[in-house]
C-alpha cells in the first residue's frame, strides 16, 4: 500500500504527485479510512468481500469498469469523480484490476493520496472529504459495494462543509495532526 501526502502541483491529476511524505495505515484508520491487501486468488478475494458484505449488511454490488474505451463519457466522468465531495453512506470499494487514486482530506484538511490495485479493499468513511482519479494507465475494474439500492450521490464542497454526516466525522477524528 502506498499512501502520501499529495504534492499540490498542478500536473495531470493521474500522475503520482508523491510528496515524499508518507502516511500509514495507522494514519488512515486514525481518520477512519480502512485499507487491506486481500491475498489469494480472485475467487479467494471475492469470498473475503462477501463476508464484509455480510458483516456490514451490505446488499448490493456493482463493478465498474474504467477506461476511456468502456466508460460512455470518460472524460466528464473523471471530472466528476475528481470533484472533491462527501457521501452520506461509507464507501467500500474492491479493486479487481488496474489501478487509481483516491485522495482523502486528513485532520489538518491536507490530501492523502492513496494508491489502489488489484486486490486493494478501502473504506471511505461517510462525511470524508474525498476524490477519484485513474493512473496514467487509464484503466480500473472495481467492485462498490452498498447497503441497498446502488447509488452514488456526492455533496461538492462547499455545500458539504454543515452536512451532519460531515460533521461527525469531523468529531470522530478530532483535531489532532499526523505525527
Amino acid at each position: 500500500m502506498r499512501a502520501y501526502l499529495y504534492d499540490n502541483s498542478d500536473a495531470d491529476p493521474r500522475e503520482p504527485h508523491d510528496s515524499g511524505v508518507s502516511v500509514s495505515v495507522k494514519e488512515l484508520n486514525d481518520i477512519n479510512v480502512q485499507y487491506q491487501q486481500l491475498e489469494g486468488t480472485l475467487e479467494q478475494q471475492l469470498q473475503v468481500v462477501e463476508k464484509l458484505c455480510v458483516d456490514r449488511s451490505y446488499k448490493n454490488r456493482d463493478e465498474i469498469n474504467i477506461s476511456p474505451t468502456l466508460l460512455p463519457n470518460y472524460e466528464e466522468k473523471i471530472k466528476i469523480f475528481f470533484t472533491e465531495h462527501i457521501h452520506e453512506d461509507e464507501e467500500i470499494r474492491f479493486i479487481i484490476e488496474g489501478a487509481g487514486f483516491f485522495d482523502v482530506r486528513d485532520r489538518l484538511d491536507r490530501w492523502v493520496r492513496i494508491l489502489v490495485e488489484a486486490g486493494d479493499l478501502l473504506i471511505v468513511p461517510a462525511g470524508i472529504y474525498h476524490r477519484f482519479t485513474l493512473t496514467t494507465t487509464n484503466h480500473v475494474r472495481a467492485m462498490r459495494l452498498f447497503k441497498e439500492d446502488p447509488k452514488w450521490t456526492p455533496i461538492n464542497r462547499p455545500e458539504a462543509d454543515k452536512n451532519k454526516f460531515h460533521v461527525e466525522h469531523l468529531k470522530t477524528i478530532g483535531p489532532l495532526s499526523f505525527c
